[in-house]
């Protein structure tokens, strides 16, 4: 579990994570279904009636909503691309696929994979209303969800980068391009495009009265820009990073520590005192570990006292190294997908340096 998010289980292997904000945004659209929607469509219900339909409908679209990410997950792993997780959150959700696309039609079929299958998700409630029309609640719940799974399959087709169909029209531009960095940008500039024009309607909805709605729209608008603009500055950096080696960026100078130094002491002189986020840890001359301040946060303040850094050290056999002849940008993949900040570069054995991302930023801001 990250400080971020909060893992509720694993479907197919890949763990699934609920994002805080999925919280926030369970509310509001349980609040909207149950006070607005609900009440204007079918009239003459109990509250609990339409409050017990609209919990029950959010959870039902958040469950439509995975389903959309693992459509993208199955066919990312038919690719043979790794899936991390998938996380649910305020915008919806995104299944995390380590690393790009081996060709267009692999990205072309995987941003494909998830409109389609809300697209049928929708048919299949459709279909659904047909034996429900005796029982109102029940009606209403496959009405709704029908309706909303073919609104979010429309909504995904966009082609507004980094939406499904920004990555369709980036998979069409590739493959008449063949150059997927100059594919990116053009649908990146795409998807800016949308972005404004969202936050432009947003602005109009305002002026007109509609606060919420104009909001809300020029929230969607907000994210689609910094999405795109991520996405374009992730491909200047894999840019400027490929054709470089780890040895290039590394630091040959690192911290070590004793194994046998207890957790206060690392606290007191190592974090407060020199502000250091991690260190190897060395016995006997050899590096043995890697601890870092994530690792102490998981260690309750009484305990510091107590246990050593071999305690809450990640033994350097479990952590993930690099060698200095690595590619830098195949290493930022690495911190991605490990979920990490720093790599031990080994060579013939030994640690010989340390890779940060730190590290790799201040290489780029050295290139410019």
């Amino acid at each position: 579990m990250s400080r971020q998010s909060l893992t509720i289980g694993r479907v197919l292997g890949i763990p699934v994570a609920l994002d805080y904000s999925w919280f926030l945004v369970f509310v509001l659209v349980s609040w909207i279904l149950g006070r607005s929607y609900f009440p204007t469509e079918f009239p003459g219900w109990s509250p609990f009636w339409y409050w017990a339909v609209a919990v029950i409908t959010t959870l039902l679209l958040f469950a439509s909503v995975l389903i959309h990410e693992i459509g993208h997950s199955i066919t990312a792993r038919y690719f043979r691309l790794p899936v991390k997780r998938i996380v649910l959150f305020i915008f919806g959700g995104v299944a995390q696929i380590v690393g790009e696309p081996p060709s267009a039609k692999a990205e072309f079929w995987i941003a494909l994979a998830g409109p389609v299958t809300s697209f049928i998700l929708g048919i299949l409630f459709q279909w659904l209303t047909g034996f429900t029309t005796s029982l109102p609640q029940l009606f209403a719940i496959v009405k709704y969800l029908a309706m909303i799974n073919i609104v979010l399959a429309v909504f995904n087709l966009i082609p507004g980068f980094p939406l499904d169909g920004g990555r369709v029209f980036r998979a069409i531009v590739w493959g008449i391009t063949k150059n997927f960095r100059k594919a990116t940008f053009v649908a990146a500039g795409v998807g800016r495009g949308f972005a404004f024009l969202f936050i432009f309607l947003g602005a109009l909805q305002i002026i007109g009265g509609r606060l919420g709605d104009g909001l809300w729209t020029l929230f969607i608008g907000w994210f689609l820009d910094n999405a795109a603009v991520s996405q374009i500055h992730l491909i200047e950096i894999k840019t400027a990073l490929e054709g470089h080696r780890v040895a290039e960026a590394m630091s040959r100078n690192f911290t070590t520590l004793p194994a046998d130094m207890s957790l206060e002491d690392i606290v007191r002189h190592h974090i407060l005192g020199q502000g250091r986020r991690y260190a190897l840890v060395e016995e006997q001359g050899k590096i043995i570990g890697l601890v870092t301040l994530h690792h102490l946060q998981q260690v309750a303040m009484e305990e510091l006292a107590s246990l050593t850094v071999r305690d809450i050290m990640l033994p350097i056999s479990d952590s993930r190294m690099v060698t200095p002849d690595k590619d830098l940008w195949e290493a930022l993949e690495l911190m991605d997908a490990e979920g990490v900040n720093q790599l031990p570069v080994v060579s013939d054995g030994e640690v010989v340096g340390i890779l940060t991302r730190e590290h790799l930023v201040s290489f780029i801001k050295n290139m410019a």
